[in-house]
């Protein structure tokens, strides 16, 4: 479904994004992982057209992604960045229900109110959904956003370290509806991701980038080995197996 082939994007005459091709299958989440600023969240606003490429192509459906029309590709793509603002004081219903704006223009629809319920119901979010933004806290913030990206309902969900500001509890919930989202829904998901654990254990691919180039790609039980690790990292990370899952402990 998106094709990133030979895309390059300099700031500043440095290569943040250095001839980076990669596939993104459909129905899977993919993850980003990598040491800070190996190019991971300058590549997925690339893809999603929020950044320009220098160089290369990113396809959307076999169509280059610049021929795509705003509106149709807001159907297609949604993106959640890091830092989030919005300037006005809005409740957590109201903030999704802007994630219907590519189907209503504004103009909400019984079948868009829908949508902007089933997403509330998915991020638990029914006892907050007439509090206002500015009540609520990070990680209740973080929620109300995730939900309005999947009231945008989308074929591609692109997450930008969506966990920042959470909890243990709601960052496992958030990894939880991202993998409905794929096995219920058939969603593609791609996810910025630091935590390599959970990356490990709720991702279909992950792609390892580092100093804007992609250094390993693959499955999960190919990509979290302590060799391909200290390659990304530049460290030594032990591996192990824990009720099927592949752990990394990083912390000694």
């Amino acid at each position: 479904m998106i094709e990133v082939k030979q895309v390059t994007k300099a700031y500043g005459g440095k290569r943040v994004v250095d001839d980076v091709s990669v596939s993104i299958a459909k129905g899977r989440i993919t993850a980003f992982i990598g040491p800070n600023g190996a190019g991971k969240s300058t590549l997925l606003s690339v893809i999603s057209r929020l950044a320009d490429k220098d160089a290369g192509e990113v396809y959307i459906e076999g169509n280059p992604i610049g021929q795509w029309k705003s509106q149709e590709l807001a159907k297609k793509l949604s993106i959640l960045k890091q830092t989030n603002q919005i300037n006005v004081r809005i409740t957590v219903r109201e903030l999704v229900a802007f994630g219907r704006f590519p189907y209503s223009q504004g103009r909400l629809t019984p079948e868009d109110w829908k949508h902007v319920d089933q997403a509330i119901a998915y991020m638990e979010l029914q006892d907050l959904q007439h509090s206002y933004l500015d009540q609520l806290s990070g990680g209740q913030n973080q929620r109300a956003f995730i939900a309005m990206v999947i009231a945008q309902g989308t074929d591609a969900v692109l997450l930008d370290e969506p966990l920042n500001n959470l909890d243990m509890r709601h960052s496992v919930q958030i990894m939880k509806v991202l993998r409905r989202l794929t096995d219920e829904l058939g969603k593609t998901v791609v996810i910025v991701i630091h935590d390599i654990n959970f990356a490990s254990c709720y991702a279909d691919h992950i792609v390892a980038l580092k100093n804007g180039r992609v250094v390993r790609e693959g499955p999960v039980q190919q990509m979290i080995d302590t060799d391909v690790l200290r390659e990304v990292y530049d460290m030594d990370i032990p591996v192990q197996v824990i009720d099927g899952n592949r752990i990394c402990n990083y912390f000694t």
